[in-house]
């Protein structure tokens, strides 16, 4: 067994490296101050496997035996779940030059892309469905961006951009960390290129994404800020759609951060740019609108460790208003983490759940419904006997 001790002694470490205080870890696992503590100083044997691996997330531990000191394990076997025809895109994303092939004029490209973000929002199994095309696509846009010429160029360089952020998505919580940050870099080149600030706009909010899950937080604030500053909130409803996800990008670094106050001044920046857009407004394919904004409230709240404050603003979200099968399913994990984090077993198995209805594939590829799944199986009664459902079903098992 790893000795308390010298396993407090690490947590510790770890978490003065993150950055967190203990009641901010504690409340991100869904503990308090008091127990963190008492980790730290060996008075309490290190917890349970779906526990420890809950920590390594919120530390960016990517092995546990850097916490226990046994063993090692990746902490991506758990979290991780490779879909079937990743190695295929894998591939496609890592050629040095795109195949040939004929040449897609950019407005047949867009009408391709366009297709593509369609199965990616409307499926269950979004991954299955946009692996089918990605790579050819891939290949398509990369072919359109070299050979075309002037604006043409420009725009299949538009198009480009948006398909290495739709491999972003795929590639996401799968064995190829690096070529997720291949694609948002590709994305954000393409975009520059193209010199097109609201695609440089749209590039920022993705790569904030790898930016935050590797804890750099800084980077992804900077990030979004300069791409504000290059889009007029005024030209338009789509000008204004991409200033308004931009603010939530920035909202969303803050409050993992635990900036309360700078996460909800861009987030009210946010939530007026998509009223002024219209109740029901979603955009096509980014999905920025009211719904959108309420959602992301949930997971402001969550990020800093209110879950009351988050069960509330959920149990009043409608997500039918959200268009997008993966969106739902992605705010209803966002919903189950809040009410866990309240002890709301029993809510939290149920909107997990809900959320499987939604999308199999963006439970069965989100970090947070894997561990819950596998911590939750232990639990007696009627919530381990569904976690444990839960659990087979996403290839999880306790």
């Amino acid at each position: 067994m790893t000795d308390p001790a010298t396993f407090g002694a690490r947590l510790r470490a770890y978490r003065e490296r993150a950055g967190k205080t203990r009641p901010v870890l504690g409340g991100l696992v869904g503990r308090s101050a008091e127990w963190v503590k008492a980790l730290e100083n060996g008075r309490l044997l290190p917890p349970r496997l779906p526990m420890l691996i809950r920590l390594a997330e919120v530390l960016d531990i990517s092995d546990l035996a850097d916490l226990t000191g046994d063993q090692s394990l990746p902490v991506a076997s758990v979290t991780r779940a490779g879909h079937p025809d990743v190695d295929t895109v894998a591939a496609a994303m890592q050629r040095a030059a795109a195949p040939a092939g004929d040449l897609k004029q950019s407005d047949v490209l867009r009408g391709l892309v366009d297709q593509a973000w369609s199965l990616w929002h409307r499926s269950s199994v979004e991954r299955s469905a946009v692996a089918a095309v990605l790579p050819g696509l891939l290949g398509d846009a990369q072919r359109s961006a070299r050979r075309l010429d002037g604006q043409a160029r420009r725009a299949a360089l538009v198009e480009l951009a948006r398909v290495y952020h739709l491999a972003q998505l795929y590639l996401a919580h799968q064995p190829y960390p690096e070529l997720v940050w291949l694609a948002a870099d590709r994305a954000m080149r393409a975009a520059q290129d193209a010199d097109d600030p609201s695609a440089i706009a749209v590039a920022a909010w993705y790569y904030a994404h790898v930016y935050r899950s590797s804890n750099q937080i800084d980077l992804a604030e900077h990030l979004l800020v300069d791409a504000a500053a290059m889009v007029d909130p005024a030209a338009g409803r789509e000008q204004l759609a991409r200033w308004g996800q931009v603010q939530l990008g920035i909202a969303l670094g803050h409050s993992k951060a635990g900036r309360a106050g700078q996460a909800w001044r861009a987030w009210d920046a946010a939530e007026q740019a998509a009223s002024r857009l219209g109740d029901r407004y979603a955009h096509p394919w980014l999905m920025f609108g009211p719904a959108a904004c309420t959602a992301y409230g949930v997971t402001i709240e969550t990020d800093l460790c209110r879950p009351g404050e988050a069960i509330r603003r959920a149990d009043t979200a409608d997500y039918s208003l959200l268009p997008s099968r993966t969106r739902r399913a992605a705010a209803l994990i966002d919903a189950a983490r809040a009410h866990l984090l309240d002890r709301g077993e029993v809510a939290a198995i149920h909107l997990l759940g809900r959320a499987l209805r939604e999308s199999v594939d963006t439970v069965r590829h989100n970090p947070y419904a894997r561990t819950a799944a596998l911590e939750l199986s232990s639990r007696p009664g009627t919530v381990g006997e569904d976690a444990r459902e839960l659990g087979l079903a996403i290839g999880v098992q306790g």
